[in-house]
C-alpha cells in the first residue's frame, strides 16, 4: 500500500454514480417494486452499504478505513428507463474515499442486475464514475463530464472559499533574502496560494528582527489590507523575532489559528511543536506568521486556508455564518 504515514487527516468525502439499462419493461418492474425477488431499489442501497464497507477487502492495495457515513440512493430516470445509483462516502483519513464510493455504487449496480436479470437478461451498466470528491491537499475534485443541476444541490461539493479581489500581503523575513544574497523560496509559495484562490497579492522581504516588520505591518493596516501572511523568524534562533514584532504591533491576538498550525503541523513533522506560528488582528487587518521553509509555508497554508475567508469576514464585524 502506498505510505500516508507523512499526510494530514481531513475531512474526505467522495460521491460515485452509475447507472443500470434494464430496458422498458424490466424498469416498469423495478420501480413498480414486482421483481420476482422483492424490491431491488432497497436490496440495492444495502448492498451498496455493505459494499463501500468491505472496499479494502476486494481491492488489495487500498487502505482500510473507519467510514463515517455512506449513503446509497438509488433514483429512477423515466426518460432513458434508467436506474441512477449514487454512493456517498466521508470519513476523516489521510487517505481518500473514492474507491469506497465506487465499490459501494458497484455493489449496488450488480444488485440491481442480479435481482433483474429473471425477468430480464440483456442488462447493462453504464457510465459508472467518481462524481466528485473533497479533502486532502487537492481539495474539491469534478469530473469532467460535470453535475447536473439536482446533483449540485444535492451533494453540495465544498472547495476552499475564494479570497477574490482581497488585499493580501506577504512578508518574507530574512537577513540573505532581504539583502539579495539569497532567493526568496516561501514567500513565493504562499503568493501564488493566495493568488489561485484570487486574492490581489503584493510580496515584499523584510530582514529579521522586529523592527522594521512591525512598523510595516502598522503601514499595512493603514493602508487596509485585509490579509497579510508572514514567512521566517518563527523558529528559536537569536534572530527569530517575527512573533515579537507581531506583538508589539499591537492589536489582538488569535491564538487559536496558531494553536491549530502547530496541532495540525505535528501530523507532518514531529518538530512542529519548536514553531513560534503566531496570529493577531490589526485594526482591519489579519496577519499570521508562518515558519521560512517553502514546505512549511505551503504546509501551513493547506491548514489555515479553509478558514481565511470566514476569518477576514468575522474581522469585519460580519459575525458568524
Amino acid at each position: 500500500m502506498a505510505d500516508v504515514r507523512g499526510k494530514r487527516p481531513t475531512r474526505r468525502r467522495a460521491v460515485a454514480v452509475g447507472e443500470l439499462h434494464p430496458g422498458a419493461e424490466a424498469y416498469a418492474a423495478i420501480v413498480e417494486r414486482r421483481l420476482p425477488k422483492g424490491d431491488a431499489m432497497v436490496m440495492a442501497e444495502i448492498a451498496g452499504l455493505q459494499g463501500a464497507k468491505q472496499a479494502s477487502n476486494l481491492m488489495p492495495l487500498c487502505h482500510p478505513l473507519l467510514l463515517e457515513l455512506v449513503r446509497v440512493r438509488c433514483v429512477p430516470v423515466p426518460e432513458r428507463h434508467a436506474i441512477r445509483v449514487y454512493c456517498e462516502v466521508a470519513t476523516e483519513a489521510r487517505t481518500g474515499v473514492e474507491m469506497e464510493a465506487l465499490a459501494g455504487a458497484g455493489a449496488a449496480l450488480l444488485t440491481l442486475y442480479d435481482l433483474t436479470k429473471p425477468v430480464e437478461p440483456a442488462l447493462s451498466i453504464e457510465a459508472v464514475r467518481l462524481l466528485f470528491k473533497e479533502g486532502g491537499k487537492k481539495g474539491l475534485w469534478r469530473h469532467p463530464a460535470g453535475m447536473s443541476d439536482e446533483e449540485i444541490a444535492h451533494y453540495r461539493p465544498r472547495d476552499v472559499a475564494r479570497l477574490d479581489g482581497v488585499r493580501c500581503a506577504v512578508i518574507t523575513l530574512s537577513d540573505r533574502v532581504s539583502a539579495g544574497e539569497a532567493d526568496d523560496a516561501s514567500g513565493p509559495e504562499l503568493a501564488n496560494a493566495l493568488a489561485s484562490l484570487g486574492a490581489d497579492v503584493r510580496s515584499e522581504q523584510l530582514p529579521d528582527g522586529i523592527e522594521p516588520l512591525r512598523s510595516r505591518l502598522a503601514a499595512l493596516a493603514r493602508d487596509e489590507m485585509r490579509l497579510c501572511l508572514c514567512t521566517g523568524g518563527t523558529g528559536l534562533g537569536p534572530r527569530d523575532c517575527t512573533p515579537e514584532a507581531l506583538l508589539q504591533a499591537g492589536g489582538i491576538e488569535v491564538e487559536g489559528l496558531a494553536e491549530m498550525f502547530r496541532s495540525e503541523s505535528r501530523h507532518y513533522t514531529p518538530l512542529a511543536w519548536l514553531s513560534r506560528a503566531r496570529a493577531i488582528r490589526l485594526g482591519g487587518m489579519l496577519v499570521i506568521a508562518l515558519p521560512g521553509s517553502p514546505r512549511a509555508a505551503r504546509q501551513g497554508f493547506e491548514i489555515l486556508a479553509p478558514l481565511l475567508a470566514h476569518a477576514l469576514v468575522m474581522v469585519e464585524g460580519a459575525g458568524h455564518a
